[in-house]
Parts: C-alpha cells; structure tokens; sequence
C-alpha cells in the first residue's frame, strides 16, 4: 500500500510559510504529482486560501489551532482526503503559534497513521525577526526555538535585510539549537522541491504489524497488538517511560474487559476513555531515541 507523503510547515508568523507553500506547490503541479493542502488560521475567516490553486483539494480549519482546540478536525479532514482523493503528498500550513510536537501527535490519529508517511517538518525563520528575538515575549521566544529544535529542514528567510556576517552568527545559533537539522538561508522563501525531498530519512519497514516509517528528530513507532492485553502488564510498562516519549495514543483491548478503551498519555500520565465502537489495537509512540526494536519486543510481551 502506498504512503501519502506528509509535510508540516512550522514557524513563527509572518515568517513567509504561505509564500513557500506557493512556491512548492507550483513546483509539485509541474512535477504532475497529485497534492492536497489543510491550511489552519487562528482567526475566523480565512487569509490565505486564495493562494492555492483551485485544481489543488484544499481544507481550512478556521478559529483556532491544531495543536490545541482542532485536534479532531485535523484527523477528520486527513481521513477524508485519505479516502476521497488518490494523493501522493499533503502539505500542512500551521498557525504561527502551533508547536511542532502538538501537530504530529494530530496526522497520527491510530484509525489511519500507517497510511501516512511523515516526510519532513520544515520551520521557517523570519531572520530579522529571530535577530532580535529578546525583544520579544520569553514565551514567544520559547515556541520560536521549539519550533527550530523539533524540525529537520529549518529556512532561514528574508536574508536580504542581513549583512553575511549577521547571516552566519544566525546559522551558528541555530544550529545550536537544532544540530541535526539542516539550515538554508533564502529570500522570498526560494526553495527547490528536491530541497524538500531530499531529506533523509528511513524507507518503511513492516515487521510483526509494526512500521517504521520516518526519520525525523521526532520520531513515531506504530504497533498494533493481535490478542488483548494484561492491564497490569501494561501499566508497568508505562512507569518505564523514558521523558523522551512524549505521547502515547491509540486504542487498547485488555484481558479483563470486552470493552475497547481510547488511550492517550502524555507527560507521564495515562488516560483511558471506554470506547463504544470496537477498534483495532494500535498505539502510536511519538518521541526522541525511540528505539524500536526493543519497544516492538516489549510490547508483544504484553499479549496474552
């Protein structure tokens, strides 16, 4: 089964993602490849839409943000595309306050996540703006490096207003804080598809009804159980999680109950929610490290 490519454009606003996702998408049409775009606004009327051609499928969730309020209608509109349209990539224009880690945890809904394949997670940089950051709130200043630590392809824009020296004091801090991540320095949001797509990351894999799918900074592990599970078991393996998971979701059948339960954890704490349709058990992992072999050994234990 083919994968739908899965693009995220982060970044602070005003940092130039509508005129990058301009630009990609010309380059995509050209290519003859078949895309579909969700852009998200914080406000009620849509700004940006008319920037997408109307040959393109397009979804907007209007009034609030992925990473928080619109969890479930990101999920509800990547399943719809998923089954209305034959697609070879969805691009992802976040709101300037979005934060990586939150937009993730929303394209890998269990119902779907192994149609997915996460390619990149792509923050642009304002350059002026990120030169005078202190300037700004310490929490603006927080979400703006979070938002540079958690993505593998960081764009450097607006360099035009930069000396060269001022251009490489900003590459040096970035890299800083992303040292993985490779940075380019561009105006106007200039940028090659390949740029995109040439990113590294690791073909997918399928062993035992687990996938590997993507090599990002965060990365995310797939597994799906064949038989229910020992509650004890499971509750145990949780209090091994390292800090470095930072979620945990999908939908679980225990030993002890016909019922299936909707599971979510996050920051050391599990949730369970009693669920009134049956659901097949998949959990997504999504963290730092993950090492997926010994989580696919582990979790099989688990069955019974």
């Amino acid at each position: 089964m083919k994968s739908v490519e899965v693009y995220i454009l982060s970044g602070f606003l005003g940092a130039g993602k509508t005129t990058l996702l301009k630009n990609i998408l010309k380059q995509e049409q050209a290519a003859e490849r078949k895309i579909a775009v969700i852009m998200n606004e914080l406000g009620k009327v849509s700004i940006d839409s008319d920037a997408i051609a109307d040959d393109i499928p397009l979804k907007e969730l209007l009034n609030g943000c992925v990473c928080c309020t619109m969890q479930g209608q990101l999920e509800a509109q990547l399943q719809g595309m998923l089954s209305q349209y034959d697609l070879d990539a969805i691009y992802i224009e976040t709101t300037g306050a979005a934060h990586p880690i939150e937009v993730l945890d929303s394209c890998l809904s269990p119902v779907f996540a192994d149609k997915l394949a996460i390619r990149s997670i792509v923050t642009l940089v304002d350059g002026g703006r990120y030169q005078d950051r202190h300037a700004l709130s310490i929490q603006v200043q927080k979400l703006m490096q979070e938002q540079i630590h958690h993505a593998n392809l960081v764009i450097i824009n607006k360099v035009d207003h930069l000396s060269e020296s001022e251009q490489a004091a900003l590459v040096y801090d970035i890299q800083n804080i992303a040292s993985d991540s490779k940075v380019m320095l561009t105006q106007f949001a200039n940028v090659k598809l390949s740029d995109f797509q040439q990113i590294k990351r690791m073909k997918q894999k399928e062993h035992q009804k687990s996938h590997v799918q993507f090599d990002l900074h965060l990365k995310t592990y797939v597994h799906t159980f064949e038989k229910r599970i020992d509650l004890d078991a499971f509750e145990n393996f949780l209090r091994s999680m390292p800090d470095t998971i930072y979620r945990i979701k999908g939908y679980l059948s225990f030993t002890h109950s016909a019922d299936t339960y909707l599971f979510q954890y996050s920051y050391g704490m599990p949730l369970y929610l009693k669920e009134p349709v049956k659901m097949k058990n998949t959990v997504v992992f999504i963290g730092e490290n993950l090492d997926h072999s010994q989580l696919n050994t582990d979790l099989n234990s688990l069955q019974k």
